[in-house]
């Protein structure tokens, strides 16, 4: 199996599980969708906790460089919430698919440990980052702590609300207030 075939199973597992969650993909699915036999996953995913391991591993990685880019892109604490709600919302793919990390935790007891670990993980990447953000448009630490728990929550509250209506508005509807407020930010 070539790197090429890896990368597609793995691009194909992340779509599956981002519209359908953990619980509504197979490694048959995966086969059928990428072109291969069944057996010929388990050469680089023996598992679907292993598969599941390197998807959020991925996606964590994906999401540092993105948010290294909103960063380096765009100079105020505004304009990077603005790029974190967009890169959000593109992530719903037009309310049929959710952010990876919030599609695997609707089945947490699903999740192998290691798995769950590395989604809290992304989690406190994405927090710290949003902490950075707040920070540097002068609030305390602690506040600025206190708004990134809640700015991401909503953003996957509000995910979650579009993916049940298979439809972005209720994502937008929610993100509107956030993004009022983002443009009052002053750094």
């Amino acid at each position: 199996m070539t790197a090429d075939t890896r990368t597609s199973l793995l691009q194909a597992a992340e779509r599956a599980a981002r519209r359908r969650g953990y619980d509504g993909f197979s490694f048959a699915h995966l086969a059928a969708d990428v072109g291969i036999r069944k057996a010929s996953i388990h050469h680089h995913f023996p598992t679907k906790p292993a598969l599941a391991l390197a998807l959020v591993k991925n996606y964590r990685a994906e999401m540092t460089v993105a948010l290294d880019a909103i960063s380096e892109r765009h100079a105020t604490a505004a304009e990077q919430l603005r790029a974190l709600v967009a890169h959000y919302r593109a992530a719903l793919m037009d309310g049929e698919g959710l952010c990876l990390c919030v599609a695997l935790s609707v089945s947490r007891e699903a999740l192998r440990d290691d798995v769950a670990e590395e989604i809290a993980c992304f989690r406190a990447d994405v927090i710290r980052w949003l902490s950075g953000v707040f920070a540097h448009d002068g609030h305390a630490e602690g506040r600025a702590l206190t708004a990134a728990r809640a700015a991401l929550a909503l953003l996957e509250g509000a995910q979650l609300a579009a993916r049940c209506a298979r439809n972005p508005r209720p994502f937008d509807d929610a993100t509107a207030q956030f993004a009022r407020q983002a443009a009052r930010l002053t750094g």
